[in-house]
C-alpha cells in the first residue's frame, strides 16, 4: 500500500489560540521579550496588513499602527494547545507526530477511505479547523517532505512531482545558511537541484541537502514520531463472585493498589487524590473518595487510610466489580537517601489524611512565616496538606505565642504603667523590656496601622503574666495586644 501524508501548518496558532478566547477585529500582535527588547512574536491578518512582520521590534509596530492591540507570548500554552491539536487530529488517523513547534504530520495510509477519500478527508480537516477559528494550510503527499514543502510553500492540496519541482529550495527544509547559498549559485528550485551532479552537492554542501531531497522524493526513510497517550492511572478488577465483607474489599483494595502503585512508581508519580468506585450486582456503584497529605506511591502507607471509607459501604446483595482511580497526580521522583538528610515525618502526613478524612484536609491549617515586620502580618494560615514547615521567622525580638486584637488599658504616661487592669484583672509591672518602635508599612491599605507608630513593651507582671504592651505616642493611649508563654 502506497504511504500517504498529510502536514498541517499552523501559521498563526499563537495568536489564534489567544483569539479564540478573546476574538478582535483590530491588528493584534504577542510580542516577547528578548535582550530587554519586546518583539513581534506572532501576530494576526489584520497586522499583516498594516505593514507588520514577525521579527519586527514592538516599539516600531506601534509607531506604524497606533491601534494595535498586544499581549505577551506563552510559549508553554502554545505547546500544550499544539498537542490537544494532535489529539483530536486522531480521528482521522492513529498516527500523528508534531512537526516543529507549529505543525503536524499525519500518517493517513489506509484510513482516507473512512472518510469518503482524500479530498474528502481535506475537506472535513479544513472545515472543521475553521469552524474553531484556526487557520490551516494542509499538504498531501506519498512523503512527510513532499508534504509539508506543499503546505508551506505550495497551493496546499494534494502533491505531485511535477508540482514538488517547482518549488523553491527551502521547500526542501533545509537551513536558511544553505539556502542562501544555493540561491547565490543559481540554484533556486528543487527542479534545479535534481539537475545537478549529486558528487558536487555532497562536495560542496554536505551530506544533509541530498538527504532532504530523497526524503521528499521518497528515496530515504522519513518516519513520523508518533505521540504517546498520557499514561492512565486506573485499574479495575472484576469478581467470580459477589463479596460484602469488609476484609474482603479490602483484599481486593490491596492488590489494586499494588498494581496501580506500579504504574505509579514507573512514570515518577505519586497520587494525591484516589478514588475507589465499587459496583455491587444490582448495577449501583459507590464511590471511595481518599485525599492525601501527600503524594503517595507506597501501597502499605495508603491502605491503611481506605478503612474508614471501606466500613461505611453499603455492600447489599454483592460487589462484583471494583475499580481504583488516581484522579489527581503529582510528580514524584525518586529521591536519594544519605546520613545527612532529614528524613521525612511520614507519620505527621498520615495523621493529616485521617484528620483530613472526617474534617476535610482544608481545614487541617499550619502556621507559615509571612515577611512582614507588622505582628498581625507576620504569619499566614495555609493548609497543611499543601504546605511545607519551611522557613523560620526572622526576628530580631521575641514575639508572644499568643496574639489578639488590641485591648485598651487606662494608663497614662509613655512610660510602661506601674499598675493597670487588665480583662477586670490587677497587674502590677515586675519587669518591663522595650521599646521596640515598629511604624506602619505604607504600601499596604491597614486602617488599624495608619494612625502611626507603635512602642512596643514586654511587661513582666508580678501575678506571673508575661504581656506585650504598645504604645501609640501620636494617640496617647496603652493597649494590649499578646501574651508570652
Amino acid at each position: 500500500m502506497q504511504k500517504r501524508v498529510v502536514s498541517l501548518w499552523f501559521e498563526r496558532l499563537p495568536s489564534e489560540r489567544v483569539l479564540r478566547i478573546n476574538p478582535t477585529t483590530a491588528p493584534f500582535a504577542l510580542t516577547q521579550k528578548q535582550s530587554n527588547t519586546d518583539w513581534i512574536y506572532c501576530l494576526n491578518v489584520e497586522a499583516e496588513k498594516a505593514g507588520l512582520y514577525r521579527g519586527m521590534s514592538f516599539s516600531d509596530a506601534r509607531a506604524f499602527c497606533h491601534e494595535l492591540q498586544s499581549r505577551p507570548a506563552d510559549i508553554k500554552a502554545d505547546e500544550r494547545f499544539l498537542n490537544m491539536l494532535a489529539r483530536w487530529s486522531k480521528r482521522y488517523c492513529p498516527w500523528v507526530g508534531l512537526e516543529g513547534r507549529d505543525g503536524l504530520s499525519l500518517n493517513i495510509t489506509g484510513s482516507a477511505h473512512l472518510f469518503g477519500g482524500e479530498e474528502a478527508l481535506l475537506d472535513d480537516m479544513r472545515f472543521r479547523l475553521s469552524r474553531s477559528g484556526i487557520g490551516a494550510r494542509i499538504g498531501l503527499a506519498d512523503t512527510r517532505g513532499a508534504a509539508w514543502a506543499m503546505a508551506h510553500f505550495g497551493a496546499g492540496g494534494i502533491c505531485t512531482v511535477p508540482q514538488l519541482s517547482r518549488l523553491p529550495i527551502a521547500a526542501l527544509r533545509l537551513e536558511e545558511k544553505t539556502c542562501i547559498n544555493l540561491q547565490r549559485l543559481g540554484i533556486r528550485t528543487i527542479a534545479d537541484l535534481i539537475a545537478l551532479p549529486r558528487s558536487s552537492i555532497t562536495r560542496r554542501f554536505g551530506p544533509n541537502v541530498l538527504l532532504r531531497l530523497d526524503q521528499a522524493l521518497g528515496d530515504q526513510p522519513d518516519n513520523i514520531s508518533s505521540l504517546q497517550d498520557a499514561p492512565h492511572y486506573g485499574v479495575k478488577m472484576t469478581l467470580p463472585e459477589p463479596i460484602g465483607l469488609k476484609e474482603d474489599i479490602m483484599a481486593g483494595t490491596e492488590r489494586l493498589l499494588q498494581r496501580l502503585c506500579a504504574k505509579l512508581k514507573v512514570h515518577d508519580q505519586g497520587a494525591r487524590t484516589l478514588q475507589l468506585t465499587l459496583r455491587r450486582v444490582d448495577q449501583d456503584s459507590q464511590n471511595i473518595e481518599l485525599r492525601l497529605a501527600q503524594a503517595l506511591h507506597d501501597a502499605a502507607r495508603i491502605l491503611p487510610l481506605f478503612e474508614r471509607g471501606v466500613a461505611a459501604v453499603d455492600a447489599g446483595f454483592g460487589i462484583d466489580q471494583m475499580r481504583l482511580e488516581a484522579i489527581q497526580i503529582e510528580a514524584c521522583p525518586a529521591q536519594q537517601i544519605s546520613h545527612s538528610r532529614t528524613k521525612n515525618n511520614d507519620t505527621l502526613d498520615d495523621l493529616i489524611t485521617r484528620i483530613g478524612v472526617r474534617i476535610g484536609l482544608e481545614n487541617v491549617q499550619r502556621f507559615l512565616p509571612a515577611d512582614s515586620h507588622i505582628p498581625e502580618r507576620s504569619f499566614i494560615i495555609s493548609p497543611a496538606a499543601y504546605s511545607s514547615p519551611v522557613g523560620v521567622w526572622a526576628m530580631i525580638r521575641p514575639r508572644p505565642v499568643r496574639l489578639f486584637p488590641p485591648e485598651h488599658i487606662v494608663a497614662h504616661g509613655h512610660r510602661p504603667p506601674a499598675r493597670f487592669r487588665w480583662r477586670r484583672m490587677p497587674m502590677t509591672t515586675g519587669r518591663a523590656t522595650g521599646p521596640e518602635r515598629i511604624a506602619p508599612e505604607w504600601w499596604l491599605s491597614d486602617d488599624n496601622w495608619r494612625s502611626g507608630v507603635r512602642d512596643y513593651w514586654k511587661i513582666d507582671t508580678k501575678e506571673g503574666r508575661r504581656l506585650w504592651l504598645f504604645y501609640t505616642p501620636q494617640s496617647p493611649n496603652w493597649y494590649v495586644q499578646g501574651e508570652f508563654a
